[in-house]
């Protein structure tokens, strides 16, 4: 299992960022995918995860700090998850982890991880 993540970058406050992740192997369609983030100095959280359905308007499908702001989607045709940030803010700076799951739904540590992807954002 691969998950390629792309899209990071530097950007200004309020600006907009698309991260994807190319998954391959044997995962996707039947597994629950989610994107992680590590601020310098501080430990990775969750940001965002997604089941195998497309739900996530779990109460924990999205860190409360990133509610409204950020947007989890997949495309299984193209085995591809994404991670719409708007309204980017300062304390969004961080290295984004796509990750994976073996279940549908995602609950609990993720099985696979990306490379990572290092969002900037400016202030």
């Amino acid at each position: 299992v691969q998950l390629q993540a792309s899209g990071g970058g530097l950007v200004q406050a309020g600006g907009s960022l698309r991260l994807s992740c190319a998954a391959s192997g044997s995962i996707f369609s039947d597994n629950a995918m989610g994107w992680y983030r590590q601020a310098p100095g501080k430990q990775r959280e969750l940001v965002a995860r997604i089941s195998s359905g497309g739900i996530t308007n779990y109460a924990d499908s999205y860190a409360d700090s990133v509610k409204g702001r950020f947007t989890i989607s997949r495309d299984n045709a193209k085995n591809t998850v994404y991670l719409q940030m708007d309204s980017l803010k300062p304390e969004d700076t961080a290295v984004y982890y796509c990750v994976g799951y073996k279940t549908t739904l995602g609950r609990g540590q993720p099985d696979y991880w990306g490379q990572g992807t290092l969002v900037t954002v400016s202030s």
